[in-house]
Parts: C-alpha cells; sequence; structure tokens
C-alpha cells in the first residue's frame, strides 16, 4: 500500500478519487508517475486511467477544483488535461488497443484495467495505484515492476515481439529508457529489436528525433548510441553516424574509430554542458571525416578538410531527420566548422591576429567552442592531455586579454557602409564592401586599433589603392 506515501497522499489525488466515486468510476494513477515514486525521482505529470469516461471524470476535477484550474478536452483522442499551477493531471478512459502492421496507430477499444496495463511498453510503466477511496493507495504490479526496477531491467509487459512490431517506436523508448535510468535491456527485449529494427521505418522522423534528444540529455549518452547501434537501429535512423564506426589499416597503420571517439568527446562534453544543441554539435564535429578520409604514403591516414566537409553536410542532415532549420543548426554548423581552430592554435605559434579572428568567427559561442575543443582531447597518452588542456588554457588567457583590449567578439568594422559612400562620393557597389573588409582585416591583424578614428583614418588612406 502507498496510502501514506507523501507522493500518494496528495489533497488533489484525493480529490480525484472522490470525485472518481461520486461517478461511480475506478481509477487509478498509472505509468511514470509510479515509477518515479520507486526511483526517487520528481515528476508533475501525472497519468490517470479511468475505467469509463476519462473525459467526464477531468470535467467533475476541474469544477471541483475551481478557480485556477485550466481543463482542455481532446474528444479525437478520448483524454483529457487538467493544470494547476505546477500539476497537470492528465485523464485518459482504460482501452485495448489492436494494430495493423502498416501502422503505428492503434484501433482502440474501450476496455479494463488490465487491457490497459496490458498495453503498456515496459513493466516498470505498468504499476498502477487505486485512487477510490476503499482501495486507496493499493498497487497493482501485475508484471513485477517493481522487481525489474531492483534489478535495472527494462522488459515488456507481454511478448516484446508483439509489442516492437506494434508500435516500433518502442524500441527507441527502450533505448531512451535505459539510457536515461541506467537501466540494462533484458535479453528478450534486445534480441526482439534486433528482430523487428526494420521496422524503424515507418516511425516519422519527427518521434524518433524526439526520442534521440531525450537519450542526448541524458548523463551519458554514449549509453544509447551503443545501444542504436549494437541492435541494428543507427544504420537505419542515421546512416552518417554508422558511418564512422570501424578502423582500416594500411602498412601496418591505422587510424581512431571515429564512432567511438566521437561518443568519448560527446560524453566529455555531457560533463560539462547540457546545452542540447552543443551536444548535437560534439556528435556530428567529425561527421564528416569519412568523406575526407585520404593515405598519405608520409602522413599516414589524413582526414583534411573534415570540418569544412562536415558542416556542408549538417543541413541535409537536419532536413532528413526533420531537425530544426533555423539558428540552431546554424549554431551547429558554426561549431562544427570551427571545432579544429583552437588546436590549430595550439601548433602554431598562437598570434594575436589569429585569435582576433577567431574569436570574430566564434562572436558570443566562443565559450562553447572551447568546451567542446577540451572534450575532444580524447588520447590515452595522459601527458599530451595535460599538455593540451595547459595549451588550451593559454589560448584562453590570450582571449581575454585581446577581448578586454580589442573588443572583438560581434565587432563590426567602426566606419560603416553608409559613411564610406559619403566619404568618398560612392553609389552602392562592391568596393564598398571591399573597402568594410580591409577595415575588418586590418583591425584583426592588428594594423590598426578597434576605434572609430583609426579606421576612418585608414579608410582614406586606402581609399584609391587596390583592395
Amino acid at each position: 500500500m502507498l496510502a501514506s506515501h507523501p507522493k500518494i497522499d496528495l489533497p488533489i489525488l484525493h480529490l480525484v478519487g472522490e470525485e472518481a466515486d461520486r461517478l461511480g468510476l475506478e481509477c487509478y494513477v498509472i505509468g511514470g508517475y509510479v515509477r518515479d515514486i520507486f526511483l526517487h525521482r520528481d515528476s508533475t505529470d501525472i497519468d490517470v486511467v479511468v475505467v469509463g469516461s476519462g473525459i467526464e471524470l477531468a470535467q467533475a476535477v476541474a469544477k471541483r477544483l475551481g478557480k485556477g484550474a485550466h481543463l482542455s478536452v481532446f474528444k479525437t483522442y478520448g483524454t483529457a488535461q487538467v493544470k494547476r499551477g505546477k500539476i497537470e493531471l492528465e485523464f485518459v478512459g482504460a482501452r485495448r488497443e489492436s494494430y495493423q502492421h502498416d501502422s503505428r496507430n492503434p484501433i482502440v477499444e474501450d476496455g479494463t484495467l488490465e487491457d490497459d496495463q496490458n498495453r503498456r511498453d515496459f513493466t516498470i510503466n505498468a504499476m498502477a495505484v487505486c485512487l477510490n477511496k476503499d482501495r486507496y493507495g493499493e498497487l497493482l504490479d501485475p508484471f513485477g515492476g517493481i522487481a525489474d526496477m531492483n534489478e535495472c531491467t527494462i522488459r515488456t509487459p507481454l511478448d516484446p515481439d508483439i509489442t516492437y512490431s506494434d508500435d516500433p517506436l518502442r524500441m527507441m523508448r527502450a533505448i531512451r529508457f535505459a539510457t536515461q535510468l541506467g537501466f540494462y535491456l533484458d535479453r528478450e527485449t534486445f534480441e526482439s529489436i534486433e528482430r523487428n529494427a526494420e521496422r524503424i521505418k515507418i516511425i516519422t522522423k519527427e518521434r524518433i528525433v524526439e526520442e534521440l534528444n531525450k537519450i542526448m540529455l541524458s548523463r551519458k549518452p554514449s549509453v544509447g548510441w551503443i545501444l542504436l547501434d549494437k541492435t541494428g537501429l543507427l544504420p537505419l535512423i542515421f546512416p552518417e553516424l554508422s558511418a564512422l564506426k570501424g578502423v582500416e589499416t594500411k602498412d601496418g597503420r591505422g587510424h581512431k574509430d571515429v564512432f567511438f571517439h566521437t561518443l568519448q568527446v560527446l560524453d566529455n562534453l555531457a560533463q560539462k554542458s547540457d546545452n542540447l544543441w552543443l551536444r548535437w554539435a560534439a556528435l556530428l564535429h567529425d561527421i564528416g571525416k569519412p568523406k575526407s578520409k585520404a593515405w598519405d604514403d608520409h602522413a599516414g591516414w589524413t582526414f583534411r578538410n573534415h570540418n569544412y566537409l562536415g558542416a556542408k553536410m549538417i543541413p541535409r542532415i537536419f532536413k532528413t531527420m526533420k531537425m530544426p532549420q533555423n539558428e540552431k543548426m546554424q549554431y551547429v554548423i558554426k561549431m562544427v566548422d570551427l571545432h579544429m581552430r583552437p588546436i590549430n592554435l595550439i601548433e602554431d605559434t598562437v598570434t594575436d591576429s589569429a585569435v582576433r579572428r577567431l574569436l570574430f568567427e566564434a562572436g558570443d559561442d566562443i565559450d562553447d567552442l572551447m568546451l567542446l575543443c577540451d572534450a575532444d582531447i580524447t588520447s590515452k597518452n595522459e601527458e599530451k592531455v595535460r599538455r593540451f588542456h595547459k595549451n588550451y588554457e593559454l589560448v584562453r588567457q590570450k582571449m581575454i586579454e585581446l577581448e578586454e583590449k580589442d573588443r572583438i567578439r560581434n565587432f563590426q568594422p567602426p566606419v560603416r557602409g553608409e559613411e564610406i559612400m559619403q566619404l568618398l562620393g560612392l553609389e552602392p557597389c562592391a568596393r564598398v564592401g571591399e573597402l568594410k573588409n580591409a577595415i575588418k582585416d586590418a583591425i584583426l591583424d592588428g594594423i590598426i586599433p578597434n576605434e572609430y578614428e583609426a579606421a576612418k583614418a585608414y579608410l582614406m588612406k586606402i581609399a584609391y589603392e587596390k583592395v
């Protein structure tokens, strides 16, 4: 019994039970809210399954709560939502589902609590707690969800082949839960995903990316990507990432397995940043390596311009996967394109000009870029790792000094295009842009300070030279 548990002994849940009793309905809290009680995780979304009309009970609860409660009814789906403060109650009638082979959208009929628990994806999400007064707090765990939580196991309530064939998105959810919770896929579950992997093709890209984003935001995202690979889902949903796998050897010289290097970079970054799009940049930073890989008799394996090629691939990847075609994509492109620049500053003599140009091109994202570059150090040579981190600190210090002195980050040339035209009697033309770029380059190269009078004097000096 959970009647006295603080997550169940809530006034709003007692109120739901009272209204259900008044209407002669059985009702239960079910799914993630119950699971998270045992996992000691916070949850404010509460799913309530009703043997009868979930909408009717939701309407009664909203009326009882009065002012401050917001009711939304979705008649097409037979569901309703009641919001009050931070609490969200989702009401649905218990149902039985059947599926056709070419769709994950079920044929739905009214059902019993047992029918509703049978249709749940995993045992840990099939537990229910009764809210009716005479059985308040009674736990119904027909598939051993608590035992599976104790064993840290993801398992389906019924035959996994039926579960995954009916709704292939559940394969993604299994891997996502395993990643988020630090659980294992039980053997039958894992093998069933392998058998049913091709079924993922009927799932929309949007739903797949929704699950991938949750994997990406977990504490150790590599777990999910490795499971996607091992189960055979990865080449079906993200062939470009799958293409990073493997090591080629020639004349006894091999290269890193770029796939596992990438996942290490992602995990390294995840320890420092919760920024979803920076994590995507980490996952994609070497995506251009398969296309750029070449053999050089002197240097061995090379991946020249892989950052540039990778940046060029991202718009197509984002479009194919139905990911945002906006500033988030542009941010990822910028991170991938620039991720080799700081390490080049380390390898060469760090000049003020090179640092200024990096500051200018990275703009406000320079700190994120440096986090990505730090995460990209995955050598097993501890001395090499220490040296690289130390050198990055020197670059960071140089950036701070130059930023304080020159205010380079996101700067615009002090003399604008309109003033150039006015001073030189020019109409809008390519020459105006050439002069603006010449002023910009002079500031970045340290020829003149980032100041108006110096920029104007430089303009007049070069006005009639060929730029």
